[in-house]
């Protein structure tokens, strides 16, 4: 599991490591994993031209003395100052390698080094700090980030103004909200993670790896049968949008379940489709509800929650939402259909996706899948855990409806809704990158590559 901390849970860790250690030990650990992230993305130090860009407090600091670093390396290192003061052991440890400050980029740089602010920095950089950042990436060189991009927001996942865009962000001890929750997370390119021996408490925003996913997948015993790994159902579709149904049986019955039964309104186009789906009401573990439903979505939703069985509440049903759910729920909007249920402008949703997820999860009392580039799967009490798969490609029509399906299969088959949401979006985007292999993609061959992914997971246990 990847953990995310919050800036306080991260200072009180250190403050804690530093009481054990000689002085300074910390920031030269986190230095020499800078410089050597640095050598590994120029692929190599001799003759490179490496700008520092310097602010005045510790990421200045480890900036500098990853630049001193980089100098006896080989490297030519120019620190330029953003403020009048900085890391003054830093600067003397730069200069005593051959680096030396300097008051403009004067020389296209070969990578620009981030140390502007660091975690503690408020959201928007001063404009003589964002001049000097165009002025350094004018020539296109690489920008390398100092523990987050200057400019974030780092607890939230906001930005605010202007900030770095980083192709490389190289932090320190544990990643931090603003890795994993967009749109700073956009702004932070790769993350590289140095190791500092910190002991961090329990992290209220987590990332699914694949060994994480491979112990919660529920996998079949060997005397299991159809029915015991579970029946989802699902109620989907309409005249107008007959597809829908379609794809959502197809994630539905992409092998996680059992059995799928469909109760909707276009059962020929869904037999047509798949033949051994069983067409007609009857019991269940799980519906789905929604997908491409029009002016369906009311009717299938209300007989879906009278049946007091888990649901995944998809599309149009999320126009049609109760106050509170008779049963365990998982709720899957985009940020559009998130502003109308919290009655807020899409564009707040999109700047403070992380928020606004939770939020809807303490409105509704259900799980709520945010649906985008990094999406957030929050359940009420503020756990969020953030799906990292998945390939712009993924943005086709039809591919939520298959996302739906799956999380409804591995609640029908025995997650719990957090759980189903979370390892459901998770194999939903390895699923996409794999069909996709790097190109265009339709929503059908997602469906159909989640086995392929499912058997090339680590053993569990």
């Amino acid at each position: 599991m990847r953990h995310a901390h919050t800036v306080d849970q991260v200072r009180d860790a250190e403050a804690a490591l530093m009481a054990t250690l000689p002085p300074g030990s910390l920031m030269q650990r986190a230095a020499f994993g800078l410089a050597s992230a640095v050598i590994d993305l120029l692929g190599g130090s001799y003759g490179r031209r490496v700008l520092l860009l310097v602010g005045p407090g510790d990421n200045g600091g480890d900036a500098l003395y990853a630049g001193a670093l980089l100098a006896r390396r080989g490297a030519v290192v120019e620190a330029w100052p953003m403020a009048e003061q900085c890391h003054p052991g830093g600067l003397a440890a730069l200069r005593a390698a051959g680096g030396r400050p300097v008051d403009d980029c004067a020389h296209p740089p070969d990578v620009v080094v981030d140390g502007i602010v660091g975690i503690g920095g408020r959201p928007g950089l001063r404009p003589a700090a964002a001049d000097a950042w165009l002025r350094a990436t004018a020539h296109g060189a690489p920008v390398v980030a100092v523990d987050v991009p200057s400019g974030v927001d780092v607890d939230s996942g906001r930005l605010e103004g202007p900030h770095v865009v980083a192709d490389l962000t190289v932090t320190f001890g544990t990643h931090k909200v603003a890795h994993l929750v967009d749109p700073a997370a956009a702004a932070c390119g790769a993350v590289h993670l140095v190791d500092l021996g910190l002991e961090m408490p329990p992290a209220g925003i987590e990332s699914l790896q694949p060994g994480d996913v491979a112990a919660l997948l529920p996998r079949p015993r060997p005397d299991a049968h159809k029915y015991a790994r579970g029946v989802v159902g699902v109620r989907a579709g309409s005249p107008t949008y007959p597809g829908a149904a379609v794809l959502c049986v197809a994630g539905a019955g992409a092998g996680l379940a059992g059995m799928v039964r469909y109760d909707g309104p276009v059962a020929d186009a869904v037999r047509a489709a798949h033949p051994e789906v069983i067409a007609g009401p009857g019991q269940v573990q799980a519906w789905v509800v929604g997908s491409g439903a029009a002016d369906h979505a009311a009717q299938l939703l209300a007989e879906s929650l009278a049946d007091q069985v888990p649901v995944v509440v998809d599309a149009d049903a999320l126009d049609h939402l109760p106050d509170r759910f008779p049963s365990p729920a998982v709720l899957t909007p985009h940020a559009g259909e998130l502003a109308r249920m919290l009655g807020v402008p899409r564009r707040l949703v999109e700047a403070e996706q992380l928020a606004h997820a939770r939020a809807a999860a303490e409105r509704f009392g259900a799980v709520v899948l945010l649906k985008g580039r990094h999406s957030l799967t929050a359940e009420p009490g503020g756990r969020v855990r953030v799906t990292t798969t998945g390939t712009p490609w993924l943005a086709t029509a039809g591919a939520g409806d298959v996302l739906a399906g799956l999380i409804g299969a591995l609640m029908a088959s025995g997650l719990e809704p957090f759980e189903a949401a979370s390892v459901g979006s998770w194999l939903h985007g390895a699923a996409a990158t794999l069909a996709s292999a790097g190109g265009p993609l339709t929503a059908g061959p997602v469906a159909e590559a989640v086995g392929a992914v499912v058997r090339h997971l680590p053993t569990a246990g």
